[in-house]
């Protein structure tokens, strides 16, 4: 069955059929109609819904709940998220599932209300304290964030680590059909990690940490890339991006491909672990990459000069970035890039 949504709201009813029993957050805009829908949702199906006195005591309340078993889940924006990193710093520490989700805004410090893409290095380089990291998936559509909602429990629950839904301002905020999926379990003992080697769960000698815990961010890095190629066969140009950058750049390579131009798209979809193998895909004709990014200056670039300079057979490529600001950039500004760039008018992005 599809219904027509808002991206707050299937990111929610995502999160309640794939068993969330719990849900504890702070209001903060553009994510608080996930609170708002939760807010009855979860009564109706004789869940809990809980309204923090801030996003610290969400994120706590979520490590708690998890360790009893519970299916838990919060969401927030920007600033937000900063203030739940010691919380999800511990989780990480004592290998502790949970999911969370950052409808982002735009800017520093409080930021602005609007869509953007400025959390990326954050979020990607484990925000808080120490050496960790979260699974970090990036919707593009309505859709995705019921599906990747709906996933994350299970996936949080595989390797015993925080998994973060890594979204923007305006997925949360549009509108588009959905298929919903069938109602999950409400829950699900903490029990180890599925095909993920022992030496790699706590350490019983120091329960407070996860031992080897190198070697399990090693084999999610392995595991979990995930990633989408878009008309890349015989591309010379490829362009990055994630979230809604995605849309607008599968729109300009439509675009550029009738005007003859051997152009690809590489859509990010696991922002950590960063898909490289999808780079190792890409054909031997590939000589510019161009990163299509909702901020002010280059995040993903840096991913994408690390896949292509020291990790894949792309050494010698150029790596250009088009940073958008708060706004997504339109698939004529994406096309004015790509031609700037053939045209030599362009510095790489570094």
């Amino acid at each position: 069955m599809k219904k027509l949504m808002k991206g707050n709201e299937a990111l929610a009813e995502g999160a309640v059929r794939g068993g969330a029993m719990l849900f504890a957050g702070y209001p903060i805009t553009p994510q608080s109609e996930v609170m708002e829908y939760l807010s009855w949702r979860m009564p109706e199906l004789g869940r809990f819904f809980q309204q923090t006195e801030s996003e610290t005591a969400a994120m706590f309340t979520v490590y708690g709940a998890r360790q009893a078993g519970m299916r838990t889940f919060t969401s927030s924006s920007a600033v937000g998220i900063s203030l739940m990193q010691e919380a999800i710093s511990g989780m990480c520490a004592k290998s502790i599932p949970g999911v969370f989700a950052n409808v982002q805004r735009c800017g520093p410090g409080l930021g602005f209300a609007l869509e953007g893409q400025g959390d990326y290095l954050r979020d990607t380089r484990g925000g808080g304290n120490g050496d960790y990291r979260v699974i970090i998936l990036a919707p593009n559509s309505v859709q995705e964030m019921m599906d990747f909602a709906y996933e994350a429990f299970e996936l949080s629950e595989k390797w015993r680590n925080p998994v973060e839904i890594l979204s923007e301002g305006k997925i949360g905020q549009m509108m588009e059909p959905v298929e919903l999926p069938e109602f999950k379990p409400t829950a699900r003992a903490i029990d180890g990690m599925d095909g993920v080697p022992a030496e790699v769960l706590l350490d019983h000698e120091n329960p407070n940490f996860v031992k080897n815990l190198g070697d399990k961010i090693a084999a999610m890095e392995e595991a979990e890339q995930r990633w989408e190629l878009y008309r890349c066969e015989d591309a010379e140009t490829i362009f990055v991006a994630f979230g809604l950058p995605s849309r607008t750049s599968r729109g300009a390579v439509d675009k550029l491909r009738e005007n003859g131009e051997k152009v690809g798209l590489l859509r990010v979809i696991s922002a950590w672990p960063f898909p490289r193998k999808g780079f190792e895909a890409l054909p031997d004709t590939v000589r510019n990459f161009i990163t299509v990014e909702s901020c002010v200056a280059g995040q993903v670039l840096e991913d994408v000069l690390i896949a292509t300079k020291r990790v894949t057979k792309f050494h010698d490529a150029k790596v250009y970035g088009l940073y958008s600001g708060a706004v997504a950039a339109k698939v004529g500004q994406i096309m004015e890039k790509y031609y700037a760039v053939q045209n030599g008018n362009c510095k790489e992005g570094f």
